[in-house]
């Protein structure tokens, strides 16, 4: 019997070996010296210092800043470890909101966000994605059009002509892969720190 299981047990340790241990390590030596940005997190610094992540966004509530997507991530409520409370783009809890096209509660918050983004930009209609959350929950982009949206409030709260904002927002447009996967996009870390160094000068 031990000499019909022994070749089994053997094979499992040498393919745990080789698929667990040799590849991943592998792919992970071959992907920092190919990709060494994007192996480390594709991190962000400014001064020296992370500040993020392209690949994940992060809230931005001030006027002069472009802001990103909703998000719905949550985490425990420090005061009560039974419920949770909001906190946008939480990578530890990724996630929707879960609500769907005949939730009463996603039509009112969509009723108010509407209005709100009318009352900023009466004259543009509002870009769905400004509106609605992704299903991470971390997005890190938004379309041209949420950037350009969002171009009048921004360059009122820097004192900038809408013209100076609209190039950044041309300039930090991301197209397609390869010119046909996915969508245009603009990342919104990107495009503040670059308002954020068009404004230091």
């Amino acid at each position: 019997m031990l000499r019909e299981i022994r070749p089994a047990i053997v094979l499992l340790l040498v393919l745990t070996a080789i698929t667990g241990l040799a590849y991943p390590l592998a792919m992970t030596a071959v992907a920092g010296a190919i990709f060494p940005s994007q192996a480390q997190g594709s991190l962000i610094e400014r001064d020296g210092k992370v500040i993020g992540s392209a690949l994940i966004g992060q809230e931005f509530k001030e006027d002069k800043y472009f802001h990103g997507r909703l998000s719905a991530t949550l985490a425990p409520d420090p005061n009560d470890s039974t419920k949770t409370v909001s906190a946008p783009y939480n990578a530890a809890n990724s996630g929707g909101s879960n609500l769907g096209p005949t939730s009463k509660a996603l039509a009112d918050r969509l009723k108010e966000d509407v209005d709100k983004l009318k009352a900023e930009n009466p004259n543009a209609a509002v870009p769905v994605d400004l509106v609605t959350t992704s299903a991470s929950g971390l997005d890190p982009d938004i379309s041209p059009e949420a950037a350009e949206f969002q171009v009048p409030r921004v360059a009122k709260a820097r004192n900038l002509p809408d013209a100076q904002v609209k190039q950044l927002v041309a300039s930090n447009t991301q197209g397609r892969l390869l010119g046909l996967i996915g969508e245009p996009r603009v990342n919104v870390l990107a495009l503040n720190l670059a308002l954020d160094r068009a404004t230091a000068k």
